[in-house]
């Protein structure tokens, strides 16, 4: 079955830095979306960022362009996000997603949830200020 596992979470301060990782299993990596998000308490899940390991542009919400980075191993089947210039409203659970099926050659990734059926643990990001 898919699995996706998180890792990299923390407690950093402001303006600070933090790695995710998510490595995946169970499916046809290299012909799925893979992308993060996130949801704050009291908030619902948003969309941070998706790459598709196939190649193709890089997409992130505007709230995050500039700071964070997506990346990914097709060989490790991982997908990574760094991030840096933490904000306090960066506080968050992140979860890393595949949709599978929608990662064609050269195409961009969507930031949608209805896009992404699996879903990771999530792992906890914290920024004080």
């Amino acid at each position: 079955q898919v699995q996706l596992v998180e890792s990299g979470g923390g407690s950093v301060q402001a303006g600070g830095s933090l790695r995710l990782s998510c490595v995946g299993s169970g499916y046809t990596y290299s012909g799925s979306c893979m992308a993060w998000f996130r949801q704050a308490p009291g908030k619902e899940r948003e969309a941070v960022a998706a790459i598709n390991p196939r190649g193709g542009p890089l997409n992130y919400d505007d709230s995050v362009e500039g700071r964070f980075a997506i990346s990914q191993d097709n060989a490790k089947m991982t997908v990574y996000l760094r991030m840096n210039s933490l904000k306090p409203e960066d506080t968050a659970m992140y979860y890393c997603a595949a949709g599978l099926g929608y990662g064609g050659i050269g195409t961009l990734c969507p930031l949608r949830q209805l896009d992404y059926a699996y879903y990771g643990q999530g792992t906890q990001v914290t920024v004080s200020s």
